[in-house]
């Protein structure tokens, strides 16, 4: 759950509806111009469940993605070209619950019915004691599985601290907040979501709880931003919430510690406007299990669109933030989208610059390790896979992997043939050294001895160039920021060890960068738009590098 949503702009949010007239398009505009000027009010105080910290994952996901804070980092399946931001964490015991004790309720997380949420153990007689304890118990296992699978921590845990210059950085309480997502109109903190009853939500009924979590309203009605991904997590079933509330209140340890203030000036300190937005923006109601589906698909679904919130990085935002589309039936849903300079890619069946020519094994193992199919994770997808889809149960995975391998190909961008004569000729002209291409010769300079003269990568090592969905995508955001800023590969329990890209804003100029840039688009058998300069120092200077 995390990130910091980048504004498309109102101009795109006209084009999204082909510049139709009529009443539609002047109710969209009105909507979306009243309401950016209070969406992003202020996400501090210390009563939310996931403060609306923006999305800055994206993530990335694989590109990726994911927050309720919004990094809707989107749990997605997504193509890497290698590494980014390394925003992992460091609390890998949630809170006393270990991450063993998590996996281990991996596969019958879809059938278990809805238990209480009383807590309290009746000791009259030895049988009821028992029972609650252990009805109590497989709960908050449950809980803390399903809230690896939403990410939770990604947001609401502060990174490491570094006390002072030379010093070792101290891992931070997990879920306790205080991660601070950069926004147009300022920093928003995430909340302590610890059962602490001062800083936290020690104090929370299941159903403020509830609330909290589907509709972005917590006690006293204040309303979080949609930046916490409550339009997906209003998807969440009964039996799901249950567990995660049990889970939040007994297997969470409290900390008594306000997460920073959030403090943004007038009128983005408003937040009467998002009351509007949820009217006109936010879906509601459970997820509804598609009957022609076999049981797989609908799990797939019922992941990808609640708990794991892909869309909050990989489907394209509006003017007033809102996510173009909620499942499958939007046309624009999981089409890929722009968060905090990071492009989430397309994971729809689009053979170029989504998931077509993936197999759904490719997309597990990539969620799984951060590895699959010549793809690696980076960017925010870095986290994503370091704090939750690795934990993921095999059943789950195979469930997502299948989901997004039924999804048709739409918002299609650039194009891979790997036999094309064009092709041939660039690998023969890079093996032999024999090339007058502008970018070939920075290319064999800087890139080629990981990403080999063919652009094949080296497996479980280096990505894979040469038909790298997230080289074909329509944005260029993503390579140039890995560029400027490097990265790494995820660190996972079973996968391969990290590799780092180093950072070349030293070392290149903004015209070498998209020429390099633009080369490896149009080499191999690829074919995307070229990269321009300007493209290159608009990302530059809004990461001031």
């Amino acid at each position: 759950m995390q990130g910091v949503v980048t504004m498309r702009g109102f101009s795109d949010h006209v084009a999204w509806h082909g510049g139709r007239p009529g009443w539609r398009r002047l109710w969209h505009a009105v909507i979306g111009g009243v309401v950016t000027l209070a969406l992003v009010s202020s996400a501090g105080g210390t009563g939310g469940t996931a403060n609306g910290t923006e999305n800055s994952r994206a993530n990335s996901t694989a590109n990726g993605g994911t927050n309720g804070t919004e990094n809707s980092t989107a749990n997605s399946a997504a193509n890497g070209v290698m590494s980014g931001t390394t925003n992992s964490r460091a609390n890998r015991t949630v809170n006393g619950v270990m991450n063993s004790t998590a996996n281990s309720t991996a596969n019958g997380v879809t059938t278990s019915t809805a238990p209480t949420t009383d807590t309290t153990t009746d000791t009259t007689t030895d049988t009821t004691t028992d029972t609650t304890t252990d009805t109590t118990t497989a709960q908050i296992a449950r809980g803390a599985y399903l809230a690896k699978a939403a990410d939770c921590a990604g947001c609401h845990t502060a990174p490491p601290r570094v006390t002072h210059p030379g010093a070792a950085p101290t891992a931070t309480p997990a879920f306790a907040g205080g991660l601070g997502m950069v926004s147009p109109f300022g920093t928003i903190y995430s909340s302590n979501i610890t059962p602490d009853p001062r800083s936290g939500i020690g104090r929370y009924s299941y159903d403020d709880f509830a609330r909290a979590v589907r509709e972005g309203v917590v006690p006293g009605g204040k309303r979080l931003y949609p930046a916490m991904p409550y339009p997906s997590f209003a998807k969440i079933d009964d039996a799901d919430l249950h567990a995660l509330y049990a889970y939040f209140m007994h297997g969470v340890q409290p900390v008594a510690a306000p997460a920073p203030a959030t403090r943004l000036p007038f009128p983005f300190n408003q937040r009467w406007a998002l009351a509007v937005w949820n009217w006109a923006f936010a879906p509601s109601g459970p997820f509804k299990p598609e009957p022609t589906r076999d049981a797989q698909w609908n799990r797939g679904a019922y992941l990808a669109q609640s708990l794991g919130h892909c869309g909050a990085c990989h489907t394209p935002r509006g003017a007033a933030y809102q996510e173009r589309g909620y499942s499958e039936a939007d046309p624009l849903f999981l089409t890929g989208g722009t968060n905090d300079h990071w492009f989430a890619p397309n994971l729809t069946g689009d053979p170029g610059s989504g998931l077509g020519r993936h197999s759904a094994a490719d997309i597990a193992a990539f969620l799984k390790h951060g590895h699959g199919g010549g793809l690696i994770a980076f960017g925010s997808m870095v986290q994503v896979v370091e704090d939750s889809t690795q934990y993921l149960s095999d059943a789950d995975l195979a469930a997502l992997a299948a989901y997004l391998k039924s999804l048709p190909p739409r918002a299609p961008s650039g194009h891979f043939n790997e036999r094309s004569r064009a092709a041939r000729q660039s690998v023969q002209a890079l093996k032999t050294g024999d090339v007058e291409r502008p970018g070939a010769g920075l290319y064999a300079a800087y890139c080629a001895r990981c990403h080999q003269t063919d652009g094949a990568g080296v497996p479980q090592k280096y990505p894979r160039l040469a038909g790298n969905p997230a080289v074909l995508s329509a944005s260029s955001t993503s390579l140039v920021r890995l560029l400027v800023e490097g990265g790494r590969s995820p660190r996972t329990e079973h996968g391969p060890e990290p590799r780092k890209m180093p950072s070349f804003a030293d070392q290149l100029s903004d015209s070498e960068m998209a020429h390099v840039l633009t080369f490896i688009r149009n080499t191999w058998g690829n074919a995307a738009a070229p990269v321009t300069t300007r493209d290159v120092s608009s990302v530059r200077g809004a990461l001031h590098k």
